[in-house]
Order: structure tokens, then sequence, then C-alpha cells
């Protein structure tokens, strides 16, 4: 059976969820909170599997109480249930330690399969949120890439053949022998790049290869 509470300052709120929880016979609603600080005194008390948790609540909203939550109650796993889906929340959710982002206006059935995912350990955002954290996630990569390329461009052809290939791992005499030169010559040519792109080591620079596309992933 998995434990559940739920929080949210609206009763006909809590009464819709409750009883779409109620359809799945391995779900109990055990206890049920009007605001946040209700809540973390209850999960304290209940120790549920599962808090769903409203953003938008009094005294303290569903983000304080996750945190409180994270630190107080670790086990129970954080839902947050909102009507928002703006980015701000979504990003400051997951950092409040949430493992999962249910939106009020979704499928009840995301309701029930959120509930069970997060109880099982796992992630679960509805669809709809999940494609905006991809895009996002998606335009950072794009972003980082453009960004390598450009630190990239003043680069020789011979350098950037040096630069893919610490990024693929080579040691400096592995390089030497791939380009059949002495290894004090990629030695050299490693410190100058270093020094043009302002890098510490050569990690940073196998990173900025990576982000550059010079090495396939």
């Amino acid at each position: 059976m998995i434990r559940v509470l739920l929080a949210d300052d609206e009763t006909m709120i809590r009464a819709g969820v409750r009883a779409i929880l109620a359809t799945d016979p391995g779900i109990e609603v055990v206890a049920e909170a009007g605001d946040g600080h209700e809540a973390v005194e209850l999960a304290r008390l209940h120790r549920p599997d599962v808090a769903l948790l409203d953003i938008r609540m009094p005294r303290l909203d569903g983000l304080g109480a996750a945190e409180e939550l994270r630190r107080t109650v670790p086990a129970t796993a954080v839902v947050m249930l909102t009507t928002f889906s703006d980015d701000a929340y979504i990003a400051r959710a997951l950092g409040s330690g949430a493992r999962g982002f249910l939106l009020k206006s979704g499928d009840p059935r995301e309701l029930l399969a959120g509930v069970r995912a997060v109880a099982e350990g796992a992630a679960f955002l509805s669809p709809g949120i999940a494609r905006r954290v991809l895009d996002q996630l998606g335009g950072e990569r794009l972003s980082r890439t453009a960004e390598a390329r450009t630190r990239l461009e003043p680069l020789t052809g011979r350098e950037r053949e040096v630069v893919a290939l610490v990024g693929a791992g080579l040691s400096n005499a592995e390089i030497a022998a791939r380009l059949h030169v002495v290894e004090g010559t990629v030695k050299a040519h490693v410190s100058a790049v270093l020094a043009r792109l302002q890098l510490r080591n050569r990690v940073q620079l196998a990173i900025l290869a990576h982000d550059g596309g010079l090495v396939e992933d």
C-alpha cells in the first residue's frame, strides 16, 4: 500500500484528488493538510511514502514544504501538484527536491502513474512538462555547442586535430604517433592551445572538444 499525504489549501481540490487516488486500491490517503506547515507536521507524524503538495499555499508554500521535508522526512517522495507550468516553478520545484511535477489540468491517469512512479524511487513529470524540460536542456546543449565552436574557431587545422585527439583521451605520445610527429611538438601544441583558450588543464580542453563537436559522444 502506497501511503499518501495530500496538501492543498482548496478543500474541493483535495476532495477531487482524493477521489482519483481512491480509484487505485494500492494507494491510501493517510493525511490531508491545508498549508505547508501543516503538511510538514503531518508528514513527520504519518511518514507517508508520497507527499502531494500544491505550490501555492498559505503560511508555507509547497516549495518551502518540499525543502523542509527533504531535510526532516527524506524517505517521503515529494510530488508538486499545481495549475502553474511556468519554467521558474518547474526549476524551483525540482531544485527543492521534488521527484514529480503534475498539472491539475492533466489526465487523472497521470496522477496515479506519478504517485506510483515516485513511490518506487523513480521521477515523474507530466508529458507537457517533460517536453518543456527536454526542450530547455536541448537549448542549453545547443548554446554550449555554439559557444565552444566560437572559442575553437581561431585554432589552426593542426591544433584542432590535436584538440580532437585530446578530447578522445589520447596521451601526448599516442597523439604524436597518430599524427606522425615527435611528442615535443604535441606538447607545444597543447600548451599553446591551453594558453590561447585560457584553459587550466587537458580535462577542460577535452570538455571543450566534446562541446564543440570535435569528438563524437
